[in-house]
């Protein structure tokens, strides 16, 4: 279903664009945002919204969409981003610079969730649950998840007492024993409310 609902706006709008968000709900790191224009003929096994698949699934398709989308884009809205605008507004910001990096003028484009940023390049439309229904969404979300995760590894690298190579950022017992014991990192986000108590300690 999720090709021909993408078939179905591509007749009506033409270049569709495809948006969606990894990491709104973690204490650290940032929240990514990816945007992905498929070729009309684009289909790829297993495609489906990034949380419904395995580890293993998302990371062999994220290279295939990378190689075969017509044009994707990926940014990092930093946890300092997230602090000045707070979540939402720097998730919709970072929609809105993905849209932008795909550098296509006539372009629609099918966000993720319930809001369409303000300055959105172009038309958009809200789509609840898009990355279920919309193979852009999909790729978009696989996109956006992976890469989170390559740098929530990183950062584990960098502070292996958090364990976020397996929270991820997100708020577990072991993540939140770790701030409480040692403070919060350059990467945590401030103006979260578990975290706000805790001060910087490296």
């Amino acid at each position: 279903m999720i090709y021909e609902n993408e078939i179905e706006y591509r007749k009506k709008y033409g270049i569709i664009a495809g948006v969606d968000e990894a990491g709104r709900g973690p204490l650290a790191g940032p929240v990514v945002v990816a945007a992905v224009i498929l070729h009309t003929e684009d289909k790829f096994a297993k495609l489906n919204d990034s949380k419904k698949l395995t580890a293993r699934v998302r990371a062999e398709l994220f290279p295939i969409i990378k190689q075969k989308a017509a044009k994707f884009s990926i940014i990092e809205v930093s946890p300092a981003k997230i602090d000045e605008l707070n979540i939402l507004q720097a998730t919709l910001w970072g929609m809105q610079q993905a849209v932008e990096e795909l550098s296509e003028q006539s372009i629609f484009s099918l966000i993720d969730g319930n809001k369409v940023p303000n300055k959105m390049l172009g038309s958009a439309e809200a789509m609840v649950k898009g990355d279920s229904r919309f193979a852009s969404i999909a790729a978009a979300s696989i996109l956006a998840k992976v890469y989170r995760d390559s740098l929530m590894l990183k950062l584990h690298e960098q502070f292996p007492k958090y364990n976020f190579a397996k929270n991820k950022g997100y708020p577990t017992k072991e993540h939140m024993a770790a701030i409480r014991k040692y403070g919060i990192t350059p990467y945590h986000r401030k103006s979260y409310r578990p975290v706000q108590q805790y001060t910087f300690d490296f």
